[in-house]
């Protein structure tokens, strides 16, 4: 079972904050550290002192770090012209000497987009399958031919398609909750599918569907990698989760239904649940960035155990 660290910098977070973060997560042993995409914060949290973009901080930790995996869950499709991704993840890929995994998704948090004068079309999910093609289809045209692309949202035509990625496949990630079309993406373009903040039996059920669109888009089943995003509040003992949970305001009752809460056994019990049901990588969403302590608990009395 892989362990990533996932944060959400939107509520609240510098560059050097995360750094320190990505630094642990590397010293600690963890396989990766991801971050959201999102430029407001959410809830009761100030946000302050203000948004970092995804990519520029994934640029900044490439050069960084040395061995941990970076990613998003999930890069946002409004944000950015596709074109313009396969660019900065290429780039960011090269940077890091081939350790960066993209996360992409529909995009949803209309209140982001009005409060940044980002355009927030009606019509999302048909605009994310054709970005997929274009990001796919950018790194994987050679080197001294062309790309080109006649959709009813982009148009690209005659792209020398370059930078290539160092990496020779960028590993994909594609997640959610939806029955049919968020399957059938993930059959089509995944290496990996994510569920986040879902019950065993949801994303039992979810990965059950994403594993019969693959087949029946010739792939095997297994050929993704299927892994579960959730929030962790773990403690040595009863009042360090119950102070870790108020730090973060959450009630524990909640946290230990919802999430990864609770001792370290407690924790390691429930991650065992979510393996059994074909999770082999789980997302840690650390929610208090400061709290390294946490993370150095989760690896020695979590991720020693599951390893």
């Amino acid at each position: 079972m892989d362990l990533r660290i996932f944060t959400e910098p939107q509520q609240g977070a510098t560059y050097d904050t995360l750094l320190t973060v990505a630094k642990a997560t590397e010293d600690l042993g963890f396989d990766a550290f991801f971050r959201s995409d999102h430029y407001l914060r959410m809830g009761s949290a100030d946000g302050l002192p203000g948004p970092t973009d995804a990519w520029i901080t994934l640029a900044g930790l490439a050069r960084e770090t040395k061995r941990i995996r970076l990613g998003t869950l999930m890069t946002a499709g409004t944000f950015r012209l596709p074109g313009v991704l396969a660019i900065q993840v290429a780039q960011v890929d090269q940077m890091s000497g081939g350790r960066v995994e993209l996360g992409l998704g529909a995009g949803w948090f209309e209140e982001e987009h009005t409060a940044y004068g980002i355009p927030f079309p009606k019509e999302k999910f048909a605009r994310l399958e054709e970005q997929l093609q274009i990001v796919t289809g950018l790194w994987a045209t050679e080197t001294g031919k062309t790309f080109s692309h006649d959709g009813k949202h982009y148009q690209l035509t005659d792209s020398p398609a370059l930078p290539k990625p160092a990496q020779t496949k960028v590993p994909v990630l594609i997640g959610g909750h939806g029955a049919t079309r968020t399957p059938r993406l993930a059959a089509q373009f995944a290496d990996e599918f994510n569920i986040p903040f879902a019950s065993l039996e949801d994303s039992e059920r979810q990965f059950g569907r994403v594993r019969a669109a693959a087949e029946q888009a010739g792939r095997k089943g297994d050929d993704l990698v299927y892994s579960s995003a959730l929030v962790a509040c773990v403690g040595k003992d009863d009042a360090e989760v119950a102070r870790r949970a108020a730090v973060i305001g959450r009630e524990v009752d909640e946290l230990k239904a919802n999430g990864l809460a609770g001792s370290p056994a407690e924790v390691v019990d429930k991650i065992g649940k979510y393996a059994e049901i074909g999770a082999s990588r789980i997302y840690l969403q650390c929610l208090d960035l400061a709290d390294l302590d946490h993370l150095e608990l989760i690896s020695s009395q979590v991720q020693s155990q599951l390893s």
